[in-house]
Protein backbone atom coordinates (compact mmCIF):
# COMPACT_ATOMS: atom_id res chain seq x y z
CA UNK A 1 0.00 0.00 0.00
CA UNK A 2 1.74 3.28 -1.26
CA UNK A 3 1.43 6.30 0.98
CA UNK A 4 2.31 8.71 -1.70
CA UNK A 5 0.09 11.84 -1.57
CA UNK A 6 -2.34 12.27 -3.85
CA UNK A 7 -1.82 14.32 -7.07
CA UNK A 8 -4.55 13.27 -9.40
CA UNK A 9 -7.88 14.52 -8.34
CA UNK A 10 -9.52 15.56 -11.30
CA UNK A 11 -9.18 18.00 -13.08
CA UNK A 12 -13.43 19.78 -13.03
CA UNK A 13 -13.95 22.00 -9.52
CA UNK A 14 -17.37 20.83 -8.44
CA UNK A 15 -19.57 23.15 -7.50
CA UNK A 16 -20.20 24.39 -4.10
CA UNK A 17 -23.92 23.88 -4.45
CA UNK A 18 -25.35 21.05 -2.91
CA UNK A 19 -27.51 18.51 -5.28
CA UNK A 20 -27.99 16.14 -2.31
CA UNK A 21 -27.79 17.04 1.59
CA UNK A 22 -28.45 14.17 4.46
CA UNK A 23 -29.19 15.66 7.52
CA UNK A 24 -28.26 13.88 10.47
CA UNK A 25 -29.41 10.17 9.09
CA UNK A 26 -30.16 7.78 12.42
CA UNK A 27 -30.72 4.33 11.77
CA UNK A 28 -31.16 1.44 14.42
CA UNK A 29 -32.02 -2.28 13.92
CA UNK A 30 -33.26 -3.30 17.47
CA UNK A 31 -30.13 -2.93 19.84
CA UNK A 32 -27.48 -2.00 16.91
CA UNK A 33 -27.01 1.67 15.31
CA UNK A 34 -26.28 1.27 11.69
CA UNK A 35 -26.22 4.71 11.02
CA UNK A 36 -25.54 7.41 14.25
CA UNK A 37 -26.50 10.70 13.26
CA UNK A 38 -24.90 11.15 9.60
CA UNK A 39 -25.13 14.57 7.97
CA UNK A 40 -23.27 14.34 4.59
CA UNK A 41 -23.57 16.82 1.36
CA UNK A 42 -22.77 16.60 -2.37
CA UNK A 43 -22.24 18.79 -5.00
CA UNK A 44 -22.81 19.25 -8.60
CA UNK A 45 -19.43 17.82 -10.63
CA UNK A 46 -18.45 15.90 -7.82
CA UNK A 47 -17.09 12.58 -7.08
CA UNK A 48 -17.71 12.21 -3.25
CA UNK A 49 -15.62 8.64 -2.13
CA UNK A 50 -17.35 6.87 0.72
CA UNK A 51 -15.08 4.83 2.70
CA UNK A 52 -15.13 2.42 5.57
CA UNK A 53 -14.16 -1.14 6.87
CA UNK A 54 -17.38 -4.27 6.96
CA UNK A 55 -20.02 -3.12 8.47
CA UNK A 56 -19.28 0.69 9.02
CA UNK A 57 -23.27 1.86 7.91
CA UNK A 58 -22.29 2.33 4.18
CA UNK A 59 -25.04 0.11 2.70
CA UNK A 60 -26.98 0.91 5.23
CA UNK A 61 -27.03 4.75 4.90
CA UNK A 62 -27.24 3.79 0.48
CA UNK A 63 -30.61 1.96 1.27
CA UNK A 64 -31.83 4.67 2.67
CA UNK A 65 -30.95 7.12 0.66
CA UNK A 66 -32.30 4.72 -2.47
CA UNK A 67 -35.66 4.16 -0.33
CA UNK A 68 -35.21 0.67 0.65
CA UNK A 69 -34.82 1.50 3.70
CA UNK A 70 -36.69 4.42 6.49
CA UNK A 71 -34.54 6.40 8.53
CA UNK A 72 -35.32 6.71 11.90
CA UNK A 73 -34.17 10.39 12.85
CA UNK A 74 -33.16 12.88 10.19
CA UNK A 75 -33.82 13.89 6.22
CA UNK A 76 -33.03 13.61 2.64
CA UNK A 77 -33.29 16.86 0.05
CA UNK A 78 -32.38 16.84 -3.65
CA UNK A 79 -31.57 19.69 -5.41
CA UNK A 80 -33.49 21.64 -2.25
CA UNK A 81 -36.71 19.38 -2.63
CA UNK A 82 -37.42 17.09 0.27
CA UNK A 83 -36.94 13.63 -0.63
CA UNK A 84 -39.72 11.36 0.88
CA UNK A 85 -38.89 8.04 2.65
CA UNK A 86 -38.91 4.29 1.46
CA UNK A 87 -39.72 5.08 -2.01
CA UNK A 88 -37.47 3.82 -4.45
CA UNK A 89 -40.05 5.30 -7.29
CA UNK A 90 -39.53 8.45 -5.90
CA UNK A 91 -35.64 8.41 -5.48
CA UNK A 92 -35.54 7.24 -8.94
CA UNK A 93 -37.50 10.34 -10.35
CA UNK A 94 -35.69 12.78 -8.41
CA UNK A 95 -32.39 11.51 -10.46
CA UNK A 96 -30.69 9.53 -8.16
CA UNK A 97 -29.43 5.79 -10.02
CA UNK A 98 -27.26 3.41 -8.17
CA UNK A 99 -25.03 0.72 -9.85
CA UNK A 100 -24.36 -2.72 -7.46
CA UNK A 101 -21.41 -4.64 -7.68
CA UNK A 102 -23.27 -7.39 -8.55
CA UNK A 103 -25.00 -7.04 -12.33
CA UNK A 104 -28.74 -7.34 -12.64
CA UNK A 105 -29.24 -8.32 -15.58
CA UNK A 106 -30.62 -10.50 -17.99
CA UNK A 107 -28.57 -12.70 -20.21
CA UNK A 108 -30.49 -13.92 -22.87
CA UNK A 109 -32.10 -10.08 -23.25
CA UNK A 110 -30.61 -7.80 -25.79
CA UNK A 111 -28.84 -4.53 -24.23
CA UNK A 112 -32.19 -2.66 -25.60
CA UNK A 113 -34.31 -5.00 -23.81
CA UNK A 114 -32.38 -4.41 -20.49
CA UNK A 115 -32.42 -0.95 -20.58
CA UNK A 116 -35.86 -0.86 -21.42
CA UNK A 117 -37.28 -3.09 -18.69
CA UNK A 118 -39.21 -1.61 -15.78
CA UNK A 119 -39.72 1.65 -18.45
CA UNK A 120 -42.64 0.65 -19.55
CA UNK A 121 -45.92 -0.79 -18.59
CA UNK A 122 -46.21 -4.12 -19.54
CA UNK A 123 -50.52 -3.64 -20.70
CA UNK A 124 -49.01 -0.56 -23.48
CA UNK A 125 -50.32 -1.66 -26.42
CA UNK A 126 -47.25 0.10 -28.35
CA UNK A 127 -43.67 -0.28 -27.42
CA UNK A 128 -41.64 2.60 -28.37
CA UNK A 129 -39.07 0.79 -28.94
CA UNK A 130 -37.35 3.13 -32.36
CA UNK A 131 -37.40 6.72 -29.40
CA UNK A 132 -35.74 4.72 -27.02
CA UNK A 133 -33.05 2.96 -29.26
CA UNK A 134 -32.53 6.94 -30.30
CA UNK A 135 -32.21 8.20 -26.90
CA UNK A 136 -30.26 5.23 -25.94
CA UNK A 137 -27.36 6.07 -28.57
CA UNK A 138 -27.72 9.65 -27.42
CA UNK A 139 -26.88 8.95 -23.84
CA UNK A 140 -23.81 6.68 -25.07
CA UNK A 141 -22.48 9.37 -27.30
CA UNK A 142 -22.83 12.12 -24.97
CA UNK A 143 -21.47 9.85 -22.20
CA UNK A 144 -18.50 7.85 -24.38
CA UNK A 145 -19.92 4.64 -23.05
CA UNK A 146 -20.26 2.67 -26.50
CA UNK A 147 -21.93 0.54 -26.41
CA UNK A 148 -24.37 -2.12 -29.37
CA UNK A 149 -27.73 -1.93 -28.19
CA UNK A 150 -28.89 -5.23 -30.37
CA UNK A 151 -25.95 -7.35 -28.30
CA UNK A 152 -26.87 -10.04 -25.84
CA UNK A 153 -25.98 -9.50 -22.71
CA UNK A 154 -24.67 -12.98 -22.39
CA UNK A 155 -21.67 -11.99 -25.24
CA UNK A 156 -20.53 -8.78 -23.16
CA UNK A 157 -17.50 -8.69 -21.39
CA UNK A 158 -17.55 -8.04 -17.65
CA UNK A 159 -16.27 -4.00 -18.14
CA UNK A 160 -19.40 -4.39 -21.03
CA UNK A 161 -21.64 -5.83 -18.72
CA UNK A 162 -21.27 -2.59 -16.00
CA UNK A 163 -21.79 -0.04 -19.00
CA UNK A 164 -25.11 -1.18 -19.79
CA UNK A 165 -25.60 -0.92 -15.84
CA UNK A 166 -24.71 2.69 -15.85
CA UNK A 167 -26.60 3.24 -18.95
CA UNK A 168 -29.80 2.10 -17.78
CA UNK A 169 -29.32 4.76 -14.64
CA UNK A 170 -28.45 7.61 -17.29
CA UNK A 171 -31.48 6.41 -19.18
CA UNK A 172 -33.64 6.95 -16.43
CA UNK A 173 -32.34 10.67 -16.12
CA UNK A 174 -30.19 9.98 -13.29
CA UNK A 175 -28.05 13.00 -11.90
CA UNK A 176 -26.77 11.58 -8.97
CA UNK A 177 -24.86 8.00 -9.44
CA UNK A 178 -24.36 5.36 -6.75
CA UNK A 179 -21.33 3.11 -7.83
CA UNK A 180 -21.19 0.58 -5.44
CA UNK A 181 -17.51 -0.79 -5.74
CA UNK A 182 -17.40 -0.35 -9.31
CA UNK A 183 -13.89 -1.95 -10.37
CA UNK A 184 -14.01 -5.27 -7.79
CA UNK A 185 -14.61 -7.23 -10.93
CA UNK A 186 -12.98 -5.33 -14.18
CA UNK A 187 -9.17 -5.82 -15.39
CA UNK A 188 -6.90 -2.95 -14.88
CA UNK A 189 -7.77 -1.93 -18.42
CA UNK A 190 -11.61 -2.16 -17.98
CA UNK A 191 -11.05 0.15 -14.38
CA UNK A 192 -9.09 2.69 -16.67
CA UNK A 193 -11.73 3.08 -18.98
CA UNK A 194 -14.45 3.73 -16.05
CA UNK A 195 -12.61 5.96 -14.88
CA UNK A 196 -12.22 8.30 -18.49
CA UNK A 197 -16.37 7.64 -18.69
CA UNK A 198 -16.43 9.00 -14.97
CA UNK A 199 -14.36 12.08 -15.80
CA UNK A 200 -16.52 12.65 -18.80
CA UNK A 201 -19.60 12.31 -16.35
CA UNK A 202 -18.66 15.04 -13.55
CA UNK A 203 -17.55 17.53 -16.58
CA UNK A 204 -21.22 17.29 -17.33
CA UNK A 205 -22.38 17.88 -13.94
CA UNK A 206 -23.05 14.87 -12.64
CA UNK A 207 -22.29 13.88 -9.13
CA UNK A 208 -21.01 10.55 -7.84
CA UNK A 209 -20.94 8.89 -4.60
CA UNK A 210 -17.70 6.17 -4.97
CA UNK A 211 -17.77 3.38 -2.42
CA UNK A 212 -14.73 1.02 -2.27
CA UNK A 213 -12.06 -0.02 -1.07
CA UNK A 214 -9.39 0.11 -3.07
CA UNK A 215 -7.12 3.31 -1.96
CA UNK A 216 -5.50 4.25 -4.81
CA UNK A 217 -8.46 4.29 -6.64
CA UNK A 218 -10.60 6.51 -4.08
CA UNK A 219 -7.62 8.97 -3.96
CA UNK A 220 -7.54 9.33 -7.85
CA UNK A 221 -11.16 9.67 -8.82
CA UNK A 222 -12.88 11.44 -5.66
CA UNK A 223 -12.53 15.12 -4.81
CA UNK A 224 -13.49 14.71 -1.25
CA UNK A 225 -13.31 11.31 1.04
CA UNK A 226 -15.69 10.63 3.97
CA UNK A 227 -15.55 7.63 6.47
CA UNK A 228 -17.67 5.94 8.18
CA UNK A 229 -16.47 3.70 11.66
CA UNK A 230 -19.21 2.12 13.58
CA UNK A 231 -21.97 3.69 12.24
CA UNK A 232 -20.47 7.02 12.75
CA UNK A 233 -19.06 9.60 10.33
CA UNK A 234 -15.46 9.78 11.82
CA UNK A 235 -13.51 11.99 8.92
CA UNK A 236 -13.96 14.17 6.12
CA UNK A 237 -11.26 15.49 4.08
CA UNK A 238 -9.82 16.51 0.73
CA UNK A 239 -8.52 13.83 -1.70
CA UNK A 240 -5.97 16.65 -2.88
CA UNK A 241 -3.03 15.71 -0.17
CA UNK A 242 -4.64 12.74 1.39
CA UNK A 243 -2.49 9.52 1.61
CA UNK A 244 -3.70 5.99 1.74
CA UNK A 245 -2.41 6.21 5.30
CA UNK A 246 -4.32 8.78 6.45
CA UNK A 247 -7.64 6.69 4.80
CA UNK A 248 -6.49 2.88 6.46
CA UNK A 249 -6.33 5.12 9.86
CA UNK A 250 -9.69 6.43 9.66
CA UNK A 251 -10.88 3.50 8.56
CA UNK A 252 -9.52 1.83 11.59
CA UNK A 253 -9.24 4.08 14.16
CA UNK A 254 -5.12 3.05 14.72
CA UNK A 255 -2.36 3.26 12.32
CA UNK A 256 -1.89 0.68 9.97
CA UNK A 257 1.65 -0.79 8.77
CA UNK A 258 1.85 0.19 4.42
CA UNK A 259 2.01 -3.21 2.59
CA UNK A 260 5.74 -4.75 1.81
CA UNK A 261 6.92 -7.21 -0.46
CA UNK A 262 8.61 -9.94 1.10
CA UNK A 263 9.80 -12.45 -1.00
CA UNK A 264 10.36 -15.86 -0.85
CA UNK A 265 13.75 -17.38 -0.13
CA UNK A 266 13.48 -20.76 0.38
CA UNK A 267 11.45 -22.43 -2.56
CA UNK A 268 11.36 -26.03 -1.79
CA UNK A 269 10.10 -29.32 -3.60
CA UNK A 270 6.99 -29.17 -5.49
CA UNK A 271 4.15 -30.04 -3.65
CA UNK A 272 1.01 -30.28 -5.44
CA UNK A 273 0.45 -30.06 -9.40
CA UNK A 274 -1.74 -30.22 -12.15
CA UNK A 275 -1.49 -31.02 -15.59
CA UNK A 276 -3.96 -30.21 -18.09
CA UNK A 277 -6.79 -30.65 -16.12
CA UNK A 278 -10.35 -29.98 -16.73
CA UNK A 279 -13.68 -30.11 -14.64
CA UNK A 280 -17.17 -30.86 -15.27
CA UNK A 281 -18.73 -28.79 -17.97
CA UNK A 282 -20.20 -25.06 -16.78
CA UNK A 283 -19.05 -21.55 -16.65
CA UNK A 284 -16.76 -21.09 -14.14
CA UNK A 285 -15.05 -24.31 -14.89
CA UNK A 286 -11.29 -25.74 -15.53
CA UNK A 287 -10.21 -26.24 -19.21
CA UNK A 288 -7.08 -27.81 -19.56
CA UNK A 289 -5.12 -25.97 -16.46
CA UNK A 290 -1.57 -26.81 -15.53
CA UNK A 291 0.24 -25.36 -12.34
CA UNK A 292 3.03 -26.12 -9.90
CA UNK A 293 3.28 -25.20 -6.54
CA UNK A 294 6.18 -25.67 -4.03
CA UNK A 295 6.49 -25.65 -0.45
CA UNK A 296 7.89 -22.68 0.68
CA UNK A 297 6.18 -20.31 -1.94
CA UNK A 298 2.89 -18.74 -2.39
CA UNK A 299 1.87 -19.09 -6.01
CA UNK A 300 -0.61 -15.97 -6.43
CA UNK A 301 -3.73 -16.36 -9.40
CA UNK A 302 -5.06 -13.53 -10.54
CA UNK A 303 -8.70 -13.33 -12.83
CA UNK A 304 -11.41 -11.43 -13.09
CA UNK A 305 -13.95 -13.48 -10.73
CA UNK A 306 -15.90 -16.41 -12.70
CA UNK A 307 -13.14 -17.42 -14.92
CA UNK A 308 -12.31 -21.23 -13.16
CA UNK A 309 -11.02 -20.05 -9.98
CA UNK A 310 -14.24 -21.78 -8.08
CA UNK A 311 -13.29 -24.95 -9.79
CA UNK A 312 -9.63 -24.44 -8.92
CA UNK A 313 -10.06 -24.21 -5.51
CA UNK A 314 -12.36 -27.26 -5.48
CA UNK A 315 -10.17 -29.57 -7.10
CA UNK A 316 -7.80 -29.50 -4.54
CA UNK A 317 -10.41 -29.25 -1.68
CA UNK A 318 -11.86 -32.05 -2.72
CA UNK A 319 -15.10 -30.32 -3.80
CA UNK A 320 -14.79 -30.59 -7.36
CA UNK A 321 -13.76 -33.83 -9.33
CA UNK A 322 -11.29 -34.24 -12.84
CA UNK A 323 -12.67 -35.26 -15.58
CA UNK A 324 -9.73 -35.36 -17.61
CA UNK A 325 -5.90 -34.75 -16.92
CA UNK A 326 -3.55 -35.41 -14.01
CA UNK A 327 -3.72 -33.65 -10.45
CA UNK A 328 -0.67 -35.19 -7.62
CA UNK A 329 -0.26 -34.28 -4.38
CA UNK A 330 3.72 -34.80 -3.08
CA UNK A 331 4.04 -36.81 -6.01
CA UNK A 332 1.06 -39.51 -5.71
CA UNK A 333 -2.43 -38.96 -7.02
CA UNK A 334 -4.49 -36.30 -5.46
CA UNK A 335 -6.94 -37.53 -2.83
CA UNK A 336 -10.88 -37.43 -3.91
CA UNK A 337 -12.24 -36.76 -0.45
CA UNK A 338 -12.01 -33.67 1.42
CA UNK A 339 -11.26 -35.76 4.48
CA UNK A 340 -8.28 -37.35 2.80
CA UNK A 341 -7.02 -34.37 1.77
CA UNK A 342 -6.92 -32.66 5.21
CA UNK A 343 -5.54 -35.98 6.79
CA UNK A 344 -2.23 -35.23 3.94
CA UNK A 345 -2.20 -31.80 6.05
CA UNK A 346 -4.47 -29.66 3.41
CA UNK A 347 -5.98 -26.59 4.50
CA UNK A 348 -8.46 -24.65 2.93
CA UNK A 349 -9.87 -21.05 3.69
CA UNK A 350 -12.91 -21.25 1.58
CA UNK A 351 -14.31 -18.22 -0.69
CA UNK A 352 -17.82 -18.01 1.45
CA UNK A 353 -16.67 -17.51 5.30
CA UNK A 354 -20.35 -17.21 5.87
CA UNK A 355 -21.62 -20.42 3.79
CA UNK A 356 -19.12 -23.07 3.96
CA UNK A 357 -16.40 -21.72 6.12
CA UNK A 358 -18.37 -22.17 9.54
CA UNK A 359 -20.94 -23.43 10.52
CA UNK A 360 -23.22 -20.29 12.05
CA UNK A 361 -25.20 -22.29 14.32
CA UNK A 362 -22.79 -24.06 15.65
CA UNK A 363 -20.78 -22.66 18.75
CA UNK A 364 -16.93 -21.01 18.28
CA UNK A 365 -15.16 -24.17 19.47
CA UNK A 366 -16.91 -26.53 17.57
CA UNK A 367 -15.93 -24.87 14.82
CA UNK A 368 -12.45 -24.25 15.48
CA UNK A 369 -11.71 -28.00 15.92
CA UNK A 370 -14.36 -29.35 13.34
CA UNK A 371 -11.38 -30.53 10.73
CA UNK A 372 -9.19 -32.03 13.60
CA UNK A 373 -11.75 -34.68 14.41
CA UNK A 374 -11.53 -36.90 11.31
CA UNK A 375 -8.14 -38.14 12.70
CA UNK A 376 -8.33 -41.30 14.24
CA UNK A 377 -6.77 -41.68 17.30
CA UNK A 378 -6.26 -38.57 17.37
CA UNK A 379 -5.72 -36.14 21.12
CA UNK A 380 -9.67 -34.83 19.91
CA UNK A 381 -11.51 -38.35 20.08
CA UNK A 382 -11.68 -41.52 21.82
CA UNK A 383 -13.88 -44.05 20.10
CA UNK A 384 -15.31 -41.81 17.99
CA UNK A 385 -16.45 -39.38 20.71
CA UNK A 386 -15.33 -35.99 21.07
CA UNK A 387 -12.96 -35.56 23.80
CA UNK A 388 -14.80 -32.44 25.11
CA UNK A 389 -11.97 -30.82 27.46
CA UNK A 390 -9.49 -31.09 24.98
CA UNK A 391 -11.21 -30.10 22.28
CA UNK A 392 -12.35 -26.41 24.15
CA UNK A 393 -8.93 -26.20 25.37
CA UNK A 394 -7.70 -26.62 21.54
CA UNK A 395 -10.13 -24.21 20.08
CA UNK A 396 -9.43 -21.48 22.80
CA UNK A 397 -5.20 -21.95 22.04
CA UNK A 398 -6.42 -21.54 18.15
CA UNK A 399 -8.76 -18.09 18.96
CA UNK A 400 -5.98 -17.07 21.46
CA UNK A 401 -3.19 -17.31 18.89
CA UNK A 402 -5.25 -15.75 16.25
CA UNK A 403 -6.96 -13.01 17.91
CA UNK A 404 -10.53 -14.19 17.66
CA UNK A 405 -12.75 -11.90 19.44
CA UNK A 406 -16.91 -11.87 19.79
CA UNK A 407 -18.75 -13.64 22.66
CA UNK A 408 -16.29 -16.68 23.79
CA UNK A 409 -16.13 -19.92 22.86
CA UNK A 410 -19.75 -20.51 23.18
CA UNK A 411 -20.77 -18.04 21.32
CA UNK A 412 -22.36 -19.04 18.07
CA UNK A 413 -20.36 -18.50 14.31
CA UNK A 414 -22.49 -16.38 13.30
CA UNK A 415 -22.24 -13.97 15.63
CA UNK A 416 -19.04 -13.13 14.94
CA UNK A 417 -18.13 -9.87 12.53
CA UNK A 418 -16.29 -10.73 9.15
CA UNK A 419 -13.11 -9.99 10.34
CA UNK A 420 -13.01 -12.13 13.56
CA UNK A 421 -15.31 -15.24 11.30
CA UNK A 422 -12.11 -15.00 9.13
CA UNK A 423 -9.57 -15.46 11.87
CA UNK A 424 -11.50 -18.55 12.80
CA UNK A 425 -11.20 -20.13 9.67
CA UNK A 426 -7.41 -19.18 9.44
CA UNK A 427 -6.17 -20.17 12.47
CA UNK A 428 -8.45 -23.56 12.30
CA UNK A 429 -6.26 -24.10 8.54
CA UNK A 430 -3.15 -22.79 10.02
CA UNK A 431 -2.76 -24.19 13.61
CA UNK A 432 -0.68 -27.65 13.47
CA UNK A 433 -2.54 -30.88 13.65
CA UNK A 434 -1.69 -33.71 16.11
CA UNK A 435 0.77 -34.81 13.60
CA UNK A 436 1.56 -31.71 11.26
CA UNK A 437 1.46 -28.73 10.01
CA UNK A 438 -0.36 -28.03 7.02
CA UNK A 439 1.53 -28.86 3.51
CA UNK A 440 -0.46 -26.89 0.79
CA UNK A 441 -2.76 -24.00 1.89
CA UNK A 442 -5.93 -22.97 -0.81
CA UNK A 443 -6.53 -19.73 -0.09
CA UNK A 444 -9.77 -18.13 -1.82
CA UNK A 445 -10.24 -14.96 -1.29
CA UNK A 446 -9.06 -14.49 2.24
CA UNK A 447 -9.27 -10.82 2.63
CA UNK A 448 -12.56 -10.24 0.73
CA UNK A 449 -14.54 -8.09 2.69
CA UNK A 450 -12.43 -7.12 5.80
CA UNK A 451 -10.86 -3.62 6.84
CA UNK A 452 -7.22 -2.61 6.28
CA UNK A 453 -6.23 -4.10 9.95
CA UNK A 454 -7.51 -7.65 9.50
CA UNK A 455 -6.43 -7.87 5.61
CA UNK A 456 -2.39 -6.80 7.23
CA UNK A 457 -2.94 -9.64 9.65
CA UNK A 458 -4.49 -12.44 7.59
CA UNK A 459 -1.39 -11.99 4.80
CA UNK A 460 0.57 -12.16 7.25
CA UNK A 461 -0.42 -15.20 8.72
CA UNK A 462 -0.69 -16.65 5.26
CA UNK A 463 3.59 -15.11 4.83
CA UNK A 464 4.53 -16.63 8.08
CA UNK A 465 3.31 -20.42 7.01
CA UNK A 466 4.94 -20.09 3.71
CA UNK A 467 8.32 -19.29 5.75
CA UNK A 468 7.54 -22.46 7.85
CA UNK A 469 7.79 -24.38 4.59
CA UNK A 470 3.74 -24.58 3.34
CA UNK A 471 3.10 -24.33 -0.35
CA UNK A 472 0.55 -22.05 -0.53
CA UNK A 473 -2.11 -20.97 -3.30
CA UNK A 474 -3.43 -17.58 -3.43
CA UNK A 475 -6.91 -17.03 -5.36
CA UNK A 476 -7.72 -13.11 -5.44
CA UNK A 477 -9.55 -10.69 -7.50
CA UNK A 478 -7.91 -7.89 -5.96
CA UNK A 479 -4.55 -7.03 -8.33
CA UNK A 480 -3.03 -5.05 -5.04
CA UNK A 481 -3.19 -7.97 -3.20
CA UNK A 482 -1.51 -10.44 -6.02
CA UNK A 483 1.32 -8.53 -6.81
CA UNK A 484 1.87 -7.52 -2.67
CA UNK A 485 2.07 -11.42 -1.81
CA UNK A 486 2.68 -13.73 -4.77
CA UNK A 487 6.80 -14.98 -5.35
CA UNK A 488 5.10 -16.01 -8.52
CA UNK A 489 1.76 -15.22 -10.00
CA UNK A 490 -0.09 -17.02 -12.75
CA UNK A 491 -3.57 -15.24 -14.63
CA UNK A 492 -6.74 -17.37 -15.01
CA UNK A 493 -8.92 -16.87 -17.83
CA UNK A 494 -11.99 -18.92 -18.94
CA UNK A 495 -10.68 -21.98 -17.21
CA UNK A 496 -6.74 -21.53 -18.59
CA UNK A 497 -3.83 -20.80 -16.28
CA UNK A 498 -1.11 -18.94 -17.52
CA UNK A 499 2.80 -20.28 -17.12
CA UNK A 500 3.05 -19.17 -12.99
CA UNK A 501 5.95 -16.68 -13.31
CA UNK A 502 8.08 -14.57 -11.19
CA UNK A 503 6.48 -11.75 -9.58
CA UNK A 504 8.80 -9.59 -11.05
CA UNK A 505 8.53 -10.79 -15.00
CA UNK A 506 4.52 -9.13 -14.54
CA UNK A 507 3.50 -5.09 -14.80
CA UNK A 508 0.00 -4.37 -13.92
CA UNK A 509 -0.37 -3.90 -17.72
CA UNK A 510 0.47 -7.71 -18.27
CA UNK A 511 -1.85 -9.00 -16.06
CA UNK A 512 -4.39 -6.94 -16.76
CA UNK A 513 -3.93 -8.44 -20.40
CA UNK A 514 -4.09 -11.81 -19.40
CA UNK A 515 -7.16 -11.41 -17.64
CA UNK A 516 -9.20 -9.73 -20.92
CA UNK A 517 -7.37 -13.19 -22.13
CA UNK A 518 -4.34 -11.54 -24.30
CA UNK A 519 -1.42 -13.39 -23.33
CA UNK A 520 1.05 -11.41 -26.06
CA UNK A 521 3.14 -9.88 -23.23
CA UNK A 522 3.52 -12.96 -21.11
CA UNK A 523 6.22 -15.30 -21.61
CA UNK A 524 7.78 -18.19 -19.95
Amino acid sequence: MSDQGHDTTPAVVPSTTPVLELSHITKRFGALTANDDISLTLGAGEVLALLGENGAGKSTLMAILFGHYVADEGSIRVHGQALPSGNPSAALAAGIGMVHQHFALADNLTVLDNILLGTESLWSPVSHRAAARDKLMGVSQQFGLVIDPDAKVASLSVGERQRVEILKALYRGARILILDEPTAVLTPQESEALFDTLSQMVAQGLSIIFISHKLAEVLRVSHRIAVLRHGKLVAEMSSTGATQGDLASAMVGRSVQAGVRHPTTQRGAVVCALDQVHTPAGRDALRGASLEIAAGEIVAVAGVSGNGQVALAGVLSGMVNITQGRATLLGKPLPTLPSQLVAQGVARIPEDRHGTGVVGDLPVWENAVSEYLHQRGGALTRFGFVKRAAARFKAKKICDDFDVRGGGLDALARSLSGGNMQKLVLGRALSASDTQRPTLIVAHQPTWGLDIGAVTYVQQQLLAARDAGAAVLLISDDLDEVMLMGDRIAVMHEGHLTPALDADAWTRQSIGMAMAGSAEEVSA
